[in-house]
C-alpha cells in the first residue's frame, strides 16, 4: 500500500450533494484503494455553527454515513468513525490551543466569509474561532500526512501546518506536517452560480428524485448574454456547462459548439444535463435505499471504526503529554 496516511472529515449537516461528491468524496473513494485512510463524521465541527439547535445531529450523522457507503466508501478499506467518540481529540485540541496565536485564527479568510454567509446566527464563540485548531487536532491525532480538500479549505490546512510546525519546534519532532490533496473539480457550481452549498440552498442532493433533479437544473444560471433562443453564448460562463464537463465528456464539444452558435437553447442544454445526472446517480439511489433497511448499520460501522482508530490516537496523545510534561 502507498505511503502517506489520509485523513478527512465531513460535518453532518444533512444528506450529501454534488458539491460533496465531486469536491472530495470521489477522491476519498479512490484513495481508500491506494493508501491507509481515516474518514470521520465531524459532529463537533457541526456544533460550532449549529450549537443552538443540535436536535438533528444524530439523524444527520447516520444519514451521512449511509450516503458515504452508497457512494462507495468501504469500512473494510477505510477507517470510518465519529469525531466525538474519539475523546483524545478534545484533549489534544486543548493542548494545541495553548500554542496557537489568536492572530493566526483571525486571519483565516473563511472565518469572515462564514460570518457573512451565516448571518443571523450568534457565532462570536471560542468554538467557531478555534475551528481550525480542532481541525488540526483531527488530522494530527492519527499522524495524518495528506488531506483531501477543496480550494476554500487550503487556508485552514496551511494553518494546520503552521500549528504542527510550531508544536514540533517547541517540543521536538512529534507530529506529521499534512499536505493537501486537491480534488479534480475544486468548485462545483450551485443552481444560482455560486459554489454549491447547503448554506446557499443551491444544491442538488445525491438522493434527489429524478423530478427534483430536473426542476433544480432548470433553475441553473447560464450565460446572461443568451437572452433569447437565437442569441449565441459562451459556454464557459454557464454553470450548466461546468457540470456537463463532469457528466457529458463524450459530447462536450457538441454542447459547446451549440451554445456558441445558438444551435441549442439553454433549455435543451439543461434537459441533456438532467438526464446525464439522473443516470449517473441511479446506482447511488438504489444502494441508498437498500442501506436504509439496516437501521443499526451506521452506528455499527462507526463503532468498528472507533475500535481501530482509538489505539492510534491514544498513542499519539501519550507522546504529546510526555513532550508537554503533562505525564
Amino acid at each position: 500500500m502507498a505511503q502517506g496516511r489520509i485523513v478527512s472529515g465531513y460535518r453532518p449537516t444533512g444528506r450529501l450533494h454534488l458539491g460533496h461528491l465531486h469536491g472530495n468524496l470521489a477522491r476519498m473513494i479512490e484513495l481508500q484503494n491506494e493508501v491507509e485512510c481515516f474518514f470521520f463524521v465531524a459532529d463537533w465541527h457541526a456544533l460550532t455553527t449549529d450549537y443552538q439547535d443540535p436536535s438533528m445531529l444524530r439523524t444527520y450523522t447516520d444519514e451521512m454515513v449511509l450516503d458515504w457507503l452508497a457512494a462507495g466508501l468501504d469500512p473494510e478499506k477505510a477507517v470510518i468513525y465519529l469525531q466525538s467518540d474519539l475523546r483524545e481529540v478534545a484533549e489534544f485540541q486543548l493542548y494545541l490551543s495553548m500554542i496557537t496565536p489568536l492572530g493566526w485564527l483571525e486571519r483565516v479568510p473563511s472565518f469572515k466569509e462564514q460570518l457573512e454567509q451565516l448571518q443571523g446566527r450568534e457565532l462570536s464563540t471560542q468554538g467557531f474561532l478555534g475551528y481550525p485548531v480542532l481541525q488540526t487536532a483531527d488530522i494530527a491525532i492519527v499522524l495524518g500526512e495528506r488531506v483531501p480538500v477543496g480550494e476554500d479549505q487550503l487556508p485552514h490546512l496551511e494553518l494546520a501546518r503552521e500549528i504542527v510546525r510550531r508544536f514540533n519546534y517547541l517540543y521536538g519532532e512529534t507530529l506529521k506536517e499534512p499536505e493537501a490533496v486537491l480534488s479534480k473539480y475544486p468548485r462545483i457550481p450551485g443552481t444560482d452560480g455560486r459554489k454549491m452549498s447547503k448554506s446557499y440552498n443551491n444544491y442538488i442532493s445525491l438522493s434527489d428524485s429524478p423530478d427534483e433533479i430536473r426542476k433544480k437544473i432548470m433553475l441553473m444560471i447560464t450565460d446572461p448574454a443568451r437572452r433569447t433562443r437565437k442569441d449565441a453564448g459562451d459556454p464557459e460562463k454557464s454553470s450548466v456547462y461546468q457540470l456537463h464537463k463532469i457528466y457529458s465528456g463524450d459530447r462536450l464539444e457538441e454542447i459547446a459548439e451549440n451554445c456558441r452558435t445558438a444551435g441549442w437553447g439553454c433549455v435543451d442544454c439543461k434537459k441533456l444535463l438532467s438526464e446525464r445526472v439522473i443516470e449517473a446517480l441511479e446506482p447511488f439511489r438504489e444502494r441508498r435505499q437498500n442501506l436504509e433497511t439496516q437501521p443499526r448499520l451506521a452506528r455499527d460501522i462507526l463503532a468498528g471504526g472507533h475500535a481501530k482508530v482509538e489505539p492510534i490516537a491514544a498513542g499519539v496523545l501519550e507522546e504529546v503529554r510526555i513532550k508537554m510534561s503533562i505525564d
